[in-house]
């Protein structure tokens, strides 16, 4: 079954690393359809390293979530402060071979769950238009679309999503 726990030690983010290394090669595919070129979207969003992932996810006021089904990894997500209002979340992914056993739904509760430890009043994020799946959680989830938070290349202002949501 599903086991969620904050990433804590090395192992944890080296898990987390995987997983952002095959968002990233799964992200420089799907990007293409949009007519961007991968390399385009690896330096922009990806490159993350284990502890890179460990300074900026074990901070007071952020946090990376792993979870496990029976045992083994099966997906990841984090938040980290966007402003002084408002968290952002990063690093969403659920394995392929874990994907249907409602992983990314556990991994949203719990989330959501220790961002309302916090002070933060908001929620915002940043995704894309071929993550479907993700945006329809998000939306089950209560985000909205809002408008764009940040300075986007135009290169890929055509797929960008942002959204929100308050606590």
């Amino acid at each position: 079954m599903i086991s969620i726990s904050r990433a804590e030690d090395q192992e944890d983010f080296e898990v987390a690393e995987r997983f952002c290394r095959a968002l990233a090669e799964w992200d420089a595919i799907e990007v293409q359809a949009y007519g961007v070129a991968p390399e385009v979207v690896l330096g922009i969003f990806h490159g993350e390293t284990t502890e890179g992932l460990r300074q900026k996810f074990t901070a007071d006021d952020a946090c990376m979530l792993i979870a496990r089904w029976d045992g083994h990894p099966a997906g990841c997500i984090a938040f980290s402060p966007f402003d002084e209002t408002a968290v952002e979340i990063h690093k969403f992914y659920v394995d392929p071979e874990f994907r249907g056993r409602k992983i990314g739904q556990a991994l949203m509760r719990a989330l959501l769950a220790e961002i309302e430890k916090g002070k933060s009043g908001k929620i915002v994020l940043q995704t894309t238009i071929y993550m479907s799946h993700a945006i329809s959680l998000y939306e089950a989830f209560d985000f909205r679309r809002c408008e764009q938070f940040r300075p986007i290349p135009d290169e890929i202002r055509h797929t960008e999503v942002f959204m929100s949501r308050l606590l």
